[in-house]
């Protein structure tokens, strides 16, 4: 078996949200959304859409996050939905939540233009917008290994 060595990176991003409060996370695919989120929120909900059973019970019934999750007491809930752009009517209830209930959510995509395309609730200034893009010069620390070639080809995209 070969096994890759995979280097960390440490990212420039900080999302310090306050309590309560709410943030989108865009980002092209395979830029560490996912993997950013597990190491920096290690203990929070995570509803991760690109599990055929989780995608299949929330796009059929979407008030489940509400049964499950709705926080209507004085502590305040962060839950993560990675993929949120996979059933966009979750926002509703995202929305919904967070108007009546005491929950904050980030919600992961690589496509907003796929929601407003959509006609999709953005939540209106409810969620903080951050964009994780591909690696850029302070989070790369050493640049062996890439050459002009491949950063024009294939970007500076970390391997997972």
């Amino acid at each position: 078996m070969i096994h890759k060595q995979f280097t960390q990176f440490e990212r420039v991003i900080n999302i310090d949200l306050p309590r309560g409060k709410s943030a989108f996370l865009w980002g092209p695919r395979k830029v560490g959304k996912s993997f950013w989120l597990k190491q920096n929120f290690p203990k929070v909900i995570v509803i991760d859409l690109l599990k055929s059973d989780i995608f299949a019970e929330y796009a059929a019934r979407p008030s489940l996050l509400r049964e499950r999750y709705l926080q209507e007491d004085a502590s305040s809930t962060l839950i993560i939905i990675d993929e949120i752009q996979s059933v966009p009517t979750l926002l509703n209830e995202v929305h919904w939540m967070i108007e009546n209930g005491n929950n904050a959510f980030i919600l992961t995509g690589s496509s907003a233009r796929k929601l407003r395309k959509g006609h999709a609730n953005l939540l209106g200034g409810r969620a903080w917008r951050y964009v994780m893009l591909p690696l850029c010069y302070p989070e790369i620390k050493d640049f062996k290994g890439y050459t002009l070639k491949d950063i024009f080809q294939k970007g500076l995209i970390p391997s997972h």
